[in-house]
């Protein structure tokens, strides 16, 4: 099978290191022995189930390995457990090797991308769900590190914030967790849905697996902003994803899933913003974020129709969100066109944006005492807001 460019970095090296970055992180982490075993026994197994079943508890593994070496339950490597890398890049090496692996058995095509499937899920959360069935309940994502073209070594501080969240008590709620790869196709097969959908179907359905109280999405966004969003716009501005693809158009729809009809231009946040604002958290500001851009009534895509405004006009077509028009904001769309779709119009989700990261000035160091210490104050802020959100909250 071809890799993905993704997959196509990990020969990849920092500059003035000779070793693969994604070893690095391995290392650094105490991860590579568990890489490495998973690429050793691949060429062991007998056939199609048990291949499958194998390698999709290794990629549950993973993940209980990541959140528990990022709370403190698992001490390892030498990195600072608030990193999100490590696990990037390990489960960027296991489905590489997944992808590189010919088996002694017969495996089509369609079997071979379903065992990845498999394992992505598994190793990003989404399959490890499970709350206590007392008490309110919130779901949160954060995102894979993104912008690799630019810098290796770029983390991602939504991700470290959902590593610390999982199974966390945030206020009245109990937190759950998955990461979300930052890749156009992924969402367009129904990621996000597939993530949350469980959650918000009734018990009729047959995907159900029980109800939650809440939801929120969290990405980076510039430096020194932390953002409650106050709009999700249902269209694609043309920014390259993780394996360098493009979109440009209206956000497709959710497959498989209910959702209104017609599809929402803009959808307004239900968080409890005001006490996420006067929580006072630090040590960045928090803000609702307004404004959108949009084509009004009639007038898409004429390019010189466009304007901003502060919220959406009648009839109007979505440009961009306040959070923009990239896969942040998609994150928050889908989720809460999937919150109206089962009939939770009044239910809290939306999206947080929170501060990007300052790197190390060696371009060759993977971390330094005040980068780690910098992404700790994001994401306790991160934490520390999630759970002035759920103080609101009651099941």
């Amino acid at each position: 099978m071809m890799l993905t460019v993704e997959e196509q970095r990990m020969t990849l090296s920092l500059p003035g290191r000779t070793t693969p970055v994604a070893r690095d992180f391995l290392e650094a982490a105490g991860f590579e022995g568990l890489v490495d075993d998973f690429t050793a026994k691949l060429t062991g197994h007998a056939g199609v189930a048990e291949a499958a079943t194998v390698i999709q508890e290794a990629g549950a593994a993973l993940w209980t390995t990541a959140v528990d070496r990022a709370q403190g339950r698992l001490t390892s490597g030498t990195i600072d457990p608030y990193d999100d890398r490590p696990l990037y890049w390990a489960r960027t090496s296991m489905s590489r090797a997944v992808r590189e692996w010919e088996p002694s058995f017969p495996l089509t095509n369609l079997q071979h991308r379903a065992i990845l499937r498999q394992f992505d899920y598994a190793s990003r959360g989404i399959d490890q769900v499970s709350f206590p069935d007392d008490g309110a309940k919130l779901l949160v994502s954060g995102f894979d590190t993104y912008s690799l073209d630019d810098s290796l070594r770029h983390s991602n501080p939504s991700g470290a914030a959902a590593l610390q969240l999982h199974g966390r008590q945030v206020g009245e709620l109990t937190a759950q967790a998955v990461i979300l790869p930052v890749n156009w196709t992924d969402f367009d097969q129904g990621i996000v849905e597939d993530a949350f959908g469980p959650w918000l179907v009734g018990p009729d359905d047959p995907r159900h697996r029980g109800a939650i109280d809440a939801l929120m999405t969290i990405s980076q966004t510039r430096r020194g902003a932390m953002h409650v969003e106050k709009w999700a716009g249902g269209f694609r501005g043309g920014t390259p994803d993780n394996n360098r693809a493009l979109n440009w158009g209206p956000i497709s729809a959710a497959a498989l899933w209910p959702q209104p009809q017609p599809s929402p231009q803009f959808i307004e946040t239900t968080l409890p913003y005001a006490a996420m604002i006067a929580a006072g958290t630090g040590p960045w500001p928090v803000t609702l974020n307004p404004g959108i851009t949009e084509w009004p009534a009639g007038t898409f895509p004429d390019p010189e129709a466009l304007r901003a405004a502060p919220d959406p006009s009648p009839g109007s077509h979505a440009a961009s969100a306040p959070g923009s028009n990239y896969l942040s904001n998609e994150s928050m769309y889908r989720t809460n066109r999937l919150r109206l779709g089962t009939g939770h119009p009044t239910m809290p989700g939306g999206h947080l944006h929170i501060s990007a990261l300052e790197y190390p000035t060696d371009v060759s160091a993977l971390t330094s005492p005040e980068f780690e210490a910098d992404r700790k104050a994001v994401v306790d802020q991160t934490v520390a807001l999630v759970e002035a959100a759920g103080k609101t909250v009651r099941p």
